[in-house]
């Protein structure tokens, strides 16, 4: 199974930066980052759709979409490492996740999702956010493999 995290925005050097690389290094599964960015000014509405657009071209045909929104199910981390061993265990070929702009997901884009996720009701940093799913995906590697990095 390969994953992609398809995000909107390019993170530069920093610390969000080096915490998601530490996290994805770890992952054995196949990941692929793919930034995107719109750098034309546009109404949020706009904006919201064009976003939308740059994220589901990023996505590998067939694959299962996972859009990261504030609206989500807030899944614990063994449920959410069940729902990938269940793709994987389904022969599942790719997993998208999907990280909108500052103005989140239009709703054309959630419908499209196969599941859309929640990290709470707060407001996490775009790249923030993409640590902590690459933590997630890591932990939940660690979950199906019955290693004990989790204790619940």
């Amino acid at each position: 199974m390969k994953l992609t995290i398809a995000a909107i925005g390019r993170a530069g050097r920093g610390p969000e930066r080096d915490l998601y690389e530490h996290y994805a290094r770890r992952i054995r599964w196949p990941l692929t980052l793919r930034e995107l960015e719109e750098k034309r000014k546009l109404p949020p509405a706009e904006m919201i759709k064009r976003e939308g657009e740059l994220l589901l071209a990023a996505v590998p045909q067939k694959a299962v979409m996972v859009a990261l929104d504030r609206r989500g199910k807030v899944l614990d981390s063994e449920t959410f490492a069940g729902r990938l061993r269940r793709w994987r265990d389904d022969s599942v070929s790719d997993v998208t996740f999907l990280i909108g702009g500052a103005d989140g997901h239009g709703e054309p884009l959630l419908e499209r999702a196969t599941l859309a996720v929640s990290f709470g009701a707060m407001t996490w940093p775009h790249l923030l956010a993409r640590a902590m799913l690459a933590e997630q995906i890591y932990r939940a590697q660690q979950l199906l493999a019955g290693h004990p990095y989790h204790r619940a």
